[in-house]
């Protein structure tokens, strides 16, 4: 056999064989990027995007209450205390406003847990299930008659909540807009 022909041939092989293993490459890593970038659309719209507009109705109703209740001390100080129309209104802006919210909350992460970018639950997540879990208490008390409490026996999370909300929802903004950027280009 003429030594051409040989390399001629092996090297059309090589080529064959560099343009599959090319092709394929490229194919599993756009796959991979079309997965990854399915399960961030997944977790924005299941999880993270609507625990950041949760968040941010109930700091926004939040603020708008205390701008009119108790506007210049912690809202059950000692030092300061509500007033019975405090109160009444603490009960309506709790049953109406800040429960509901906390419930919506409460459920998107129960039936989301598996769409969290940790592998473990944020502590503020936590403690948000253990505040919306105490409060009902609170406002199954209040049904009964019972005004006796007006807190949940755990606080709720406000600044971690919304750091960590805002953080992670800005962050999966971002990925998102590169795997388009990736996947488009």
């Amino acid at each position: 056999m003429d030594g051409t022909l040989i390399l001629t041939t092996s090297v059309t092989i090589l080529l064959a064989l560099f343009g599959y293993l090319f092709t394929w490459y490229s194919g599993r890593r756009s796959q991979q990027q079309r997965d990854q970038l399915e399960r961030i659309n997944n977790q924005l719209e299941k999880l993270y995007g609507p625990l950041f507009a949760l968040v941010q109705s109930s700091d926004m109703s939040w603020r708008a209450f205390r701008a009119q209740y108790q506007p210049n001390s912690r809202y059950f100080s000692d030092l300061n205390p509500p007033s019975e129309a405090d109160l009444n209104a603490w009960r309506l802006w709790m049953r109406t406003v800040f429960m509901p919210i906390n419930l919506q909350m409460y459920d998107i992460i129960q039936n989301n847990a598996h769409l969290l970018i940790e592998p473990e639950m944020p502590e503020c997540l936590l403690v948000l299930q253990a505040h919306v879990s105490s409060f009902k208490a609170v406002i199954q008390a209040w049904d009964n008659g019972d005004f006796s409490e007006h807190e949940s026996q755990v606080h709720y999370p406000s600044k971690e909540l919304i750091e960590y909300v805002t953080r992670s929802y800005k962050k999966l903004k971002s990925e998102q807009a590169e795997l388009i950027g990736l996947l488009d280009g």
